[in-house]
């Protein structure tokens, strides 16, 4: 029997998947910059990067991964507990196109939406808590 997919793992999956990516264009960057084996032999990953979206674009996904670490978890403990609800879901959805809408504005460098992006997915992050907890 093959386990059930629920939407909020779903969602988790996706999200997993996106930020795993995250790091191909800057990766791809600095290796326009510094060439194929100075840009992937970086014991002390202090290489940076001229062009400044390729910086930002890797603070942007580190941020998405400390993010993650919080995210799936809670989505983990729902699915474990069996805690579903259209909440649930919703906010899944919210905070993947939160995380998603912070990595592009994050490199785009428009901080008057960076931080309600970041807003947003810790309030998805916090109905997910919270329903888990009974509150929500």
């Amino acid at each position: 029997m093959q386990p059930t997919l629920t939407l909020e793992l779903y969602w988790l999956a996706l999200t997993i998947l996106m930020t795993g990516l995250f790091w191909v264009p800057y990766i791809l960057q600095r290796i326009l910059e510094h060439g194929f084996w100075p840009a992937l032999w970086d014991p002390l990953g202090v290489t940076h990067m001229q062009a400044a979206w390729a910086n930002r674009m890797l603070r942007a996904h580190r941020n998405a991964v400390e993010n993650l670490a919080i995210f799936a978890p809670l989505v983990l403990a729902l699915h474990a507990t069996g805690v579903s609800s259209g909440t649930t879901v919703t906010a899944c959805v919210v905070y993947f196109l939160a995380r998603a809408v912070h990595f592009i504005v994050y490199t785009l460098a428009i901080p008057l939406l960076r931080v309600p992006a970041f807003v947003i997915g810790v309030g998805a992050q916090m109905v997910l808590a919270l329903s888990l907890l009974g509150i929500a």
